[in-house]
């Protein structure tokens, strides 16, 4: 219902008040209406009297008969007006369209213009043709068969005591590169300071190649600061000079040996006679123990250090160092950093046996420097030790009596001495114990020959002379019986097969172009065809065997057997 609207305060007598909007206000019947309007009509008095009570808004009243009472307002009905303004001003709007042209389509189809169907057949195969039993000349076959007996039967019997074929295999396999270089690795660093590569060792699991820089021959020893490096050749974008990890040590390291079973953990020998154990996967604070330099530990260089399997517990090691004191410690790993020495041996030369024909040492003379050792795989306790006097000894962790020497120690020192080996013609550089015979083990000095002996006799069983200078290191093959490597100070790699010549080497690698020694060399137990050695122009290499060398013959380990006996008898 529309809300009531007052009525304008200024209208015309008898008008009427327009509720709504509308353009203007004017003589009746010309007023334009948007929409409907309510209209409200009111009473008008007449003359000055209504103009007065228009005036005063209804307050004054005039009452007479016939006419109503004071001004009222009357609502009447709503009356709908249409708008013809609206009609005349709507929106004029027009609809339109497009099409665009029709799509044209087609369909198309290929087929093959022809068709062939082919086949292939061999040739109907001809039967042969079989003489039958009844049309062959048994007699005449019997006469010739008859005469040539006698001598098939002889030709038999010389092939059947011939040896023209021992030991020969067909070999299917196309031939191959015998040795190849795998990798180069070097420290520039080290090799900028002259240093040499003086030991190298693999990892237990045969992926990490590390190596010890040091001199071995004159220098400033007091004051040079050597490296120890690593690289992992498993790791994918290996950098040949770039080591996976590098252990700065204040003195010369001469040799290493990393832990049989904790990949990461390596021993040190240094010049100044300390061992030192690091853990390679520590790059902050990679040292774990280290001797110190006490009484118990050694006055001259440690030319080597080895770990030994302890017997009563197979997990647990200890460390042996050797040195040119003549003393072999055996070290175990204690609290706040230090190896506890647990066990010592010494070399004192009034102690030896004489075996073999050996100068009398010196009045005053009494310590043996030991250059190298090499333990038995076969008894824990058995190892062989190289010398300065250029004899091998056979010795034993199980010795018992006391060694006669004045050197200080905190364990009482032993003599394991026990057997004298005929000497080469010079200091002994380095021993190797055969992994497959209990009684073979090579010994290389400087006289350039490598020796074979047998633990049962004092003279060797072969000697052979592979270089005019020095030979630094000699070591067996891991899977090979018959196969062992030696390093030269002319500048390379001998390996030697036995079992196919047992006086001159199979192949011969250069390892240096302008004949560098060659310092050490180790093979890889884990992975067989890998070989490193280190020369003295502060580089490893990385040798990638053949199948020649790394695949064990049928026969090879009778045919050691056989060698070993030969000198036995």
């Amino acid at each position: 219902m529309a809300p009531s609207v007052s009525p304008p305060l200024f209208s015309a007598p008898g008008s009427a008040g327009i509720e709504g909007h509308s353009d203007c206000a004017g003589a009746r019947g010309r007023d334009r209406y948007h929409g409907n309007a309510r209209i409200v009509r009111a009473a008008a008095p007449g003359g000055k009297r209504g103009a007065a009570v228009l005036a005063t808004g209804g307050a004054a009243s005039v009452e007479g008969p016939g006419r109503p009472g004071p001004l009222q307002d009357e609502t009447l009905g709503v009356a709908s007006v249409p708008s013809q303004w609206r009609g005349v001003q709507g929106i004029r709007g027009e609809t339109k369209g497009c099409q665009t042209a029709s799509i044209a389509t087609a369909d198309a189809s290929v087929q093959a213009r022809k068709q062939a169907d082919a086949q292939v057949q061999t040739e109907a195969p001809v039967p042969v043709t079989v003489l039958p039993m009844s049309q062959h000349d048994t007699s005449r076959l019997a006469a010739f068969l008859r005469r040539v007996e006698a001598m098939v039967i002889r030709e038999l019997n010389k092939n059947w005591q011939s040896h023209a074929f021992d030991g020969f295999e067909v070999n299917w396999t196309e031939p191959q590169q015998t040795v190849s270089c795998l990798h180069t690795l070097g420290y520039p660093p080290a090799q900028g300071q002259g240093l040499h590569v003086t030991s190298v060792s693999w990892n237990a699991t045969g992926s990490v190649l590390a190596c010890a820089y040091g001199r071995l021959d004159d220098g400033d020893w007091s004051t040079l600061k050597s490296y120890v490096c690593a690289w992992n050749l498993d790791r994918r974008g290996l950098n040949p000079q770039q080591p996976s990890a590098v252990v700065e040590v204040p003195s010369a390291v001469l040799s290493l040996a990393f832990h049989p079973t904790q990949p990461s953990h390596i021993a040190g020998g240094l010049y100044s006679g300390e061992v030192l154990v690091w853990d390679l996967s520590r790059s902050e604070d990679p040292l774990l123990w280290r001797t110190g330099l006490t009484d118990d530990s050694h006055t001259d260089p440690v030319c080597q250090v080895l770990w030994l399997q302890e017997p009563r517990y197979s997990h647990r090691f200890r460390l042996l160092s050797a040195a040119g004191d003549g003393k072999m410690l055996l070290w175990q790993g204690a609290g706040a950093g230090q190896l506890q020495l647990t066990e010592g041996f010494a070399l004192v030369a009034q102690q030896l046996p004489r075996s073999t024909k050996l100068k009398k040492p010196s009045r005053g003379e009494t310590e043996v420097g030991a250059t190298a050792v090499a333990f038995s795989s076969f008894d824990s306790s058995l190892f062989i030790v190289g010398t300065e006097g250029g004899f091998p000894l056979k010795c034993s962790l199980a010795a018992e009596e006391a060694a006669l020497t004045r050197l200080p120690s905190s364990v009482p020192l032993r003599a394991p001495a026990q057997f004298t080996f005929s000497p080469h013609g010079g200091p002994v550089y380095s021993v190797s114990y055969s992994p497959f015979h209990r009684n073979l083990f090579l010994s290389a000095g400087t006289d350039g020959h490598i020796h074979l002996y047998s633990v049962l006799q004092a003279q060797p069983l072969t000697s052979l002379q592979l270089s005019h200078k020095y030979l630094f290191a000699v070591r067996w093959s891991p899977v090979r019986p018959l196969v062992f490597a030696a390093a030269s100070g002319e500048g390379d790699l001998q390996l030697f097969d036995l079992q196919k010549s047992s006086q001159k080497p199979t192949v011969s690698i250069v390892q240096t172009q302008d004949g560098s020694p060659v310092y050490c060399l180790e093979f890889n137990s884990q992975q067989t065809q890998l070989l490193a050695a280190g020369d003295a122009k502060g580089t490893v290499k990385v040798w990638q065997l053949s199948t020649a060398f790394t695949e064990q013959g049928p026969r090879e380990t009778e045919d050691l057997d056989q060698l070993a006996a030969e000198v036995a008898t």
